[in-house]
């Protein structure tokens, strides 16, 4: 486990950032990175919980009992870096090179939990004891499927009693240049896999067989014909993408027997991922009048749209950013999604990181002065937030 040689050393987020990166915590191996993290949060003086669930480890840190709480949420599982060999630099090195931090994970987003423990001592160095709690949600499955990371924590914790004010989550928000953005919603995720079953037969007997292309494609006309709606501010409008259509037939005279497709919705608040399956299977339970065959939806709907309301807490956080960069953020819902979807169920939630421009990417890397900026920002952001509890 890592440990640092005097409280002093957190508040330079790069060391912090650099030893999370060395750990090579492609989801669902942790590789030691909440060690490191739990190990700097417990030198601040956080009670420190992991909460395992499967093959994912997790952990949550809590700063003090009274309300409100102020809740750090994010991440330390990264996605797989590739072939070592088309990086610049190591994807797990965490060189410091030319004003530039190399590595997976440092925007995606290492580099943005470091800055917030660094904020956090610059913060009680300055103020002293927060009126109030401070928490950090750490997961190890974002970048996963999701399931036995932040949303089985929460509900832990939920029975436990926990709860929380507000939230900030630290992804890379800012396509750009930090100051850019903040996410205040998203939109939901839908994703279904359509499987048409029909009978196998000769192409010159079709009376033998029962084709399941042809429903296939009916279906997916009449689904993809529907405009589902023309965007809610502030959000763009929903739409439905075909991602694969499968007949896996490698003959030009056999009918096949299945035919499979899959697409995925991602909607605005307009909608609800319950309504949105309903639809689905009323087009599926159409399909099967003429057929004589099976027509089947396998629907998984990953995320809720939401939408956290422009208001107290949205405008410190513009405010905060604002101060350090001069840029006032804008308050946006594109993207993919986030475990702030499962956060907004708990409480008002906000994102707000670093440059995501390298994220995913071979090469990923940071300026550490953006680090250095954004833990000035989540400095400022929690001063601000102790001083005036937004509601």
């Amino acid at each position: 486990m890592l440990t640092f040689d005097t409280a002093n050393d957190l508040a330079n987020p790069l060391p912090l950032a650099q030893a999370l990166i060395r750990r090579p915590s492609v989801t669902p191996v942790d590789a030691g990175a909440l060690d490191v993290l739990e190990a700097a949060l417990e030198q601040l003086g956080f009670a420190c919980r992991r909460y395992p669930f499967g093959e994912v480890d997790n952990l949550y840190a809590r700063r003090g009992t009274a309300s409100p709480c102020f809740l750090f949420a994010g991440h330390t599982d990264v996605v797989p870096p590739g072939a070592d060999a088309d990086w610049q630099r190591p994807p797990f090195g965490a060189e410091a090179e030319d004003g530039l931090l190399w590595g997976r994970g440092a925007a995606d987003m290492k580099g943005a939990i470091a800055a917030m423990v660094a904020s956090v001592q610059r913060f009680l160095d300055a103020a002293g004891e927060p009126n109030g709690s401070i928490a950090f949600l750490i997961t190890g499955d974002e970048e996963g499927p999701a399931i036995d990371g932040t949303k089985a924590v929460l509900k832990a914790l939920a029975d436990e009693g926990e709860q929380f004010d507000h939230c900030l989550v630290g992804e890379p928000t800012n396509p750009n240049q930090l100051g850019d953005t903040i996410k205040s919603g998203r939109r939901g995720s839908l994703n279904c896999t359509l499987t048409v079953t029909g009978r196998q037969g000769h192409v010159a007997y079709p009376e033998r067989a029962e084709n399941p292309i042809p429903p296939l494609l009916t279906l997916l006309g009449r689904l993809m014909a529907r405009k589902l709606d023309d965007g809610v501010s502030p959000f763009q409008p929903s739409n439905l993408e075909v991602t694969s259509v499968d007949v896996g037939n490698p003959t030009t005279n056999v009918i096949p027997a299945t035919a499979t497709a899959r697409f995925n919705i991602r909607f605005n608040i307009a909608h609800t991922g319950d309504a949105l399956s309903q639809w689905i299977r009323d087009e599926v339970a159409k399909s099967d009048l003429d057929f004589d065959g099976r027509v089947e939806a396998d629907i998984h709907v990953t995320g809720e749209a939401f939408l956290t309301p422009a208001g107290a807490f949205t405008t410190l956080l513009q405010d905060c950013v604002e101060a350090e960069t001069g840029r006032r953020p804008a308050l946006t819902t594109g993207g993919g999604t986030s475990d702030a979807r499962f956060i907004q169920l708990y409480a008002p939630v906000a994102e707000f990181g670093l440059v995501g421009a390298t994220m995913h990417q071979v090469d990923e890397h940071v300026a550490i002065s953006d680090i250095e900026t954004l833990t000035a920002i989540y400095t400022r952001i929690l001063t601000r937030y102790f001083q005036d509890h937004p509601a």
